[in-house]
């Protein structure tokens, strides 16, 4: 029986955890489980999803809400990402994260950090996530399951999702000028990265969050994740990456155009 479990795995490679990382960062929502205080029984809701700069799931939640005075008693948790399209929903790639939940403090540099990505990326939460009631809590992933499709099962641990090192407060610091530069004064680069680099379609494109991986985009309820060719090693490496690719994919748009 053993052998046979282990045959369904897959080993896992740089396309499985780019899949993953895509599904982490792509994710508007998910199904948080939770133990309930009062009987230990399973409890799956449904949570808004946005992530940190390392890529750890950031989730803003309510007091009044059954999973949150769950997630205080016992922080173990899991969050299952991935949308279904057409068709079998199982057909579909997924990600299951194995968790142990961490409440951030209001006024933290943490929640202060955490709140600014979470509402970039969900702008319309800022009607709600100053009041006293709401917290957020970082989920910080101890192992995942991806299911990438029938057939398709891989095992991964925490730093095939989370980027270490020091480039990640190094980004920190200077990213919400960045992100805000970008939107202010290039939003023809961004359209090039959504449309030549994700294959996304539509206008409005957006930047909400930059990483040592990549950059995440948005325009209005659709989201995108576009990969740097190569994971920035330090934040000064941030300018010249967005440049190369803006001048490398309208190259490319105007040759495909040509033929």
């Amino acid at each position: 029986m053993d052998d046979k479990k282990k045959d369904v795995i897959r080993e896992t490679d740089a396309k499985a955890i780019r899949l993953a990382k895509t599904l982490l960062r792509s994710a508007r929502f998910g199904a948080l489980a939770v133990l309930e205080p009062q009987t230990g029984s399973p409890l799956a809701s449904r949570v808004g999803v946005a992530t940190d700069i390392d890529g750890a799931p950031l989730i803003l939640v309510s007091m009044l809400s059954a999973h949150t005075p769950a997630l205080l008693a016992d922080p173990r948790c899991s969050l299952l990402l991935g949308e279904p399209g057409k068709g079998d929903p199982l057909a579909h790639p997924r990600l299951t994260l194995i968790c142990q939940a961490s409440w951030l403090e209001r006024g933290s540099d943490a929640h202060v950090r955490a709140e600014r990505r979470y509402l970039n990326r969900n702008p319309k939460a800022g009607l709600y996530a100053g009041l006293g009631d709401f917290s957020i809590f970082r989920l910080e992933p101890q192992r995942a399951s991806l299911n990438g499709g029938f057939g398709k099962a891989y095992l991964l641990d925490r730093p095939d999702l989370v980027t270490g090192g020091p480039v990640v407060e190094e980004l920190a610091a200077s990213e919400q000028s960045a992100v805000e530069h970008m939107n202010a004064d290039h939003l023809d680069a961004i359209a090039v990265y959504a449309h030549h680099f994700a294959g996304a379609a539509g206008d409005g494109w957006t930047i909400a969050g930059l990483d040592a991986d990549g950059m995440d985009l948005v325009s209005g309820d659709n989201v995108c994740r576009v990969f740097f060719p190569q994971p920035l090693a330090a934040a000064r490496e941030l300018r010249p990456v967005l440049v190369d690719m803006a001048r490398s994919g309208s190259a490319a748009a105007r040759t495909q155009s040509e033929i």
